[in-house]
């Protein structure tokens, strides 16, 4: 369902939706393995998500900054790369959470299958090749003879198409293989067949027990019904806009969070669960050279042909090989480079980037929230210790580099009885305010309360460059004793002329 809808509501050349590990695991936390309870869910996923949208509520999701995303793509190509390691060597019964994965992976490696090794190694090889011949190949140019230029068209034909290619391949060495009953290679396995038929989402469960109605549903939901909506948003936006800064293109959140939230609602109609962009997928996508979202109807179709017709085939495709395509799709994802950048640009940017990529380690959502939360952390605080510049030309002056905000309050205030009004003798100060685009109620009050302690130490605070709009706000206010003047020239002049005559 994802794969239509996508196509004609998404802003993503590369973005695939549907079922992901991560979501999977949400989802069974709070569904208890009841399809029912899923495929409710799904639908009130998607009630809740294209709410946000009509609602505009997409800006909340801007706030992911860009060390965020690249924490986040950087440790999802190490999660998903490596899981698929244990897929290379033929092992089985390997956890799915990366630490034990890294664990258990290492300890079976003398379990390893020669075959699933060597094809592997192989496709990686084969990729590696097909990818190096498309990069290197000259233009096409009409002095070339017709045979070279077709030649080109088929190598550049072959490379495009490389992924196709490996695994078709390597399901016909499979299944010529297993007809002659030799078992060399750990195969995808038998899947059932047949399209889910198209039917309102349950609101309501019959069991032996007795019916649970729909209220008892969502409470038994709970949680879930926050969590894993935004989770899910979170996810697909994250991986939405790490493509698009890998491809330069822009997408527009609001519209995505509509995509999903659609998506969601009708997925509920032939029984699906909550859906989010998948990583792995999209890097497919991209490394395909999809060029636009209508690429999912291609995919749409062909997944429900597979379903309706040739599942059995599926049954030969090597694990091996498909493990290789998704290793080479997510391995460019890993920029060192961008890395090095953070250190040369901003060092405390790397803050961000690291607890995202350690957190993403342990769980990919939790890695988006603390990259989130820590750059939201380092955003307040700016807002809460903005810029002071301070000088004295003979007067106090103290330059704001910002707006002020009730975080910035105490600090202001704090300063200012530092260095005029705790000394002795109490200084006038002028309050350079050209930078100064927005006040609120709390900073007003922090003023008067700063005016009345200058009068009554018998010296003077004096705003300058005030934008009009903020001269208004603060007569409306009604400020004792405020002082406004044009420029911190003219209000200098006019302290120290009233310092003199007294």
């Amino acid at each position: 369902m994802g794969c239509f809808i996508y196509c004609v509501l998404g802003t993503s050349k590369d973005v695939t939706l549907g079922p992901t590990a991560i979501m999977s695991l949400l989802c069974s936390f709070y569904i208890g393995g009841d399809p029912v309870y899923a495929v409710l869910l799904t639908f009130l996923c998607g009630i809740i998500q294209a709410s946000m949208a009509l609602f505009r509520l997409g800006f909340l999701l801007q706030f992911i900054s860009y060390p965020v995303i690249k924490g986040f793509t950087a440790a999802a190509a190490v999660t998903i790369g490596f899981g698929q390691i244990k897929n290379i060597l033929g092992l089985k019964n390997v956890p799915r959470q990366f630490f034990l994965e890294v664990f258990y992976t290492f300890q079976k490696i003398p379990e390893a299958r020669l075959g699933d090794v060597v094809l592997g190694i192989s496709c990686l090889v084969l990729l590696s090749i097909l990818f190096w011949m498309k990069r290197t190949l000259p233009p096409l140019t009409e002095a070339q003879p017709t045979y070279v230029q077709a030649a080109q068209k088929l190598v550049w034909c072959a490379a495009t198409v490389r992924n196709a290619l490996v695994v078709v391949g390597a399901t016909i060495m499979a299944f010529s293989l297993e007809a002659s009953n030799q078992h060399y290679f750990t195969l995808t396995g038998r899947t059932s067949t047949g399209l889910p038929p198209f039917r309102p989402p349950p609101f309501y469960e019959m069991t032996p027990n007795g019916t649970v109605s729909f209220r008892d549903i969502v409470l038994d939901l709970g949680g879930g019904l926050a969590i894993i909506p935004l989770m899910g948003l979170l996810e697909s936006l994250a991986i939405a806009k790490a493509f698009g800064n890998e491809n330069n293109y822009r997408i527009d959140p609001n519209q995505e969070i509509f995509a999903i939230g659609i998506t969601n609602i009708m997925g509920s109609f032939v029984s699906a669960y909550p859906v989010t962009g998948s990583f792995g997928r999209t890097a497919v996508n991209s490394q395909t050279g999809v060029c636009t979202p209508a690429g999912g109807i291609i995919t749409g179709v062909i997944v429900l042909l597979s379903l309706a017709y040739v599942m059995p085939v599926f049954h030969y495709i090597p694990k091996a090989s498909l493990a290789a395509v998704i290793i080479f799709a997510v391995a460019p994802l890993f920029d060192y480079k961008q890395v090095i950048q953070l250190w040369k640009v901003k060092k405390l940017d790397l803050l961000p980037f690291i607890v995202t990529f350690l957190m993403c380690l342990w769980e990919i959502q939790y890695g988006i929230v603390g990259g989130v939360l820590v750059s939201g952390a380092m955003l307040l605080y700016h807002e809460a210790r903005p810029q002071i510049k301070v000088t004295d030309p003979g007067i106090l002056v103290m330059e704001l580099d910002s707006g002020l905000s009730f975080p910035a309050t105490e600090h202001l205030s704090h300063k200012i009885y530092n260095l005029a009004l705790l000394v002795s003798p109490p200084r006038s100060v002028v309050l350079d305010c050209h930078h100064v685009s927005r006040i609120d109620f709390t900073v007003m009050n922090e003023l008067r309360d700063l005016l009345r302690q200058f009068k009554l130490l018998n010296v003077s605070l004096i705003f300058t460059g005030l934008k009009d709009c903020l001269l208004e706000v603060l007569k409306a206010a009604d400020l004792p004793e405020l002082q406004d003047m044009e420029s911190v020239e003219a209000a200098v002049q006019s302290l120290l002329d009233n310092t003199h005559n007294d």
